[in-house]
């Protein structure tokens, strides 16, 4: 196990010991995480390592069974996730999670807690948004369904940040979408990231990690086996490949 210190910052989330478990599958094995306010935290690993179970147990969709999860220092493991969503942490899943049904107007204040229709919605924000995604605007009152898969990220993203939030956790953003679409996606990611949010992303194109992750933790076998910075990672190719089996310059 290689563990290396990462760039000194305040963490505003940490998992101490975290195991899990989905009926009678033993997914996270002692899971120890820090990500830094402030900072993108790439989570890499193979299929299968327990990224996305990690983020799930932080939102107590799958409970931990034993050890710590904090955000700025309060408890989370015993919050019911509708309260763990109220103390300012999105989650994006892979699956996105859009309302195919709904329009993305009717989407977006859905996800808006203090508002009942579009006109409640903070207009400066969604204008921020709309610059990030201008498809959201170009497609407000499109049923969701019928939007692209790029464009349903998008959606998705935008929804996790119609309100302010301090934690956002996004799997795999980038999954299926075409390179244009991926360098739009990173660019609206740098954005959040110059506005301090801080950010837990789950990836498995190395381009967006290497364009993003301030601190990367690998993780296999539901356990991290490395952490530290980043551009550590990038520049050597034999940790790359004896931690991914892949090496990121040739990505």
């Amino acid at each position: 196990m290689t563990v290396h210190t990462p760039p000194a910052a305040a963490a505003l989330l940490c998992l101490r010991g975290v195991h899990t478990h989905i009926g009678a599958y033993h997914i996270l094995h002692g899971v120890d995480l820090e990500v830094p306010e402030g900072q993108v935290t790439m989570l890499l690993g193979r299929n299968g390592a327990g990224k996305t179970t990690t983020l799930r147990t932080v939102m107590g969709l799958w409970p931990a069974g034993r050890g710590e999860v904090t955000f700025d220092g309060q408890a989370l493991q015993a919050l019911p996730t509708p309260d763990i969503a109220r103390l300012g942490i999105a989650y994006v899943p892979e699956a996105m999670g859009i309302f195919t049904d709904l329009t993305v107007q009717e989407n977006m204040v859905l996800a808006a807690r203090g508002a009942r229709h579009a006109g409640e919605l903070d207009s400066a924000r969604l204008e921020w948004i709309f610059g990030l995604f201008p498809a959201l605007r170009k497609f407000w009152l499109y049923p969701a369904g019928k939007l692209s898969g790029g464009q349903k990220q998008m959606l998705a993203i935008g929804r996790a940040i119609v309100e302010p939030r301090r934690l956002l956790l996004i799997d795999e953003p980038s999954k299926g979408l075409a390179p244009a679409i991926v360098g739009n996606l990173i660019a609206a990611l740098r954005e959040l990231k110059a506005q301090r949010t801080t950010i837990l992303l789950v990836e498995q194109n190395f381009q967006v990690a290497r364009a993003l992750g301030d601190t990367v933790a690998v993780m296999d076998d539901g356990r991290i086996v490395h952490r530290g910075p980043m551009a550590e990672l990038v520049a050597d190719t034999l940790l790359q490949q004896r931690l991914l089996g892949l090496s990121m310059g040739a990505h």
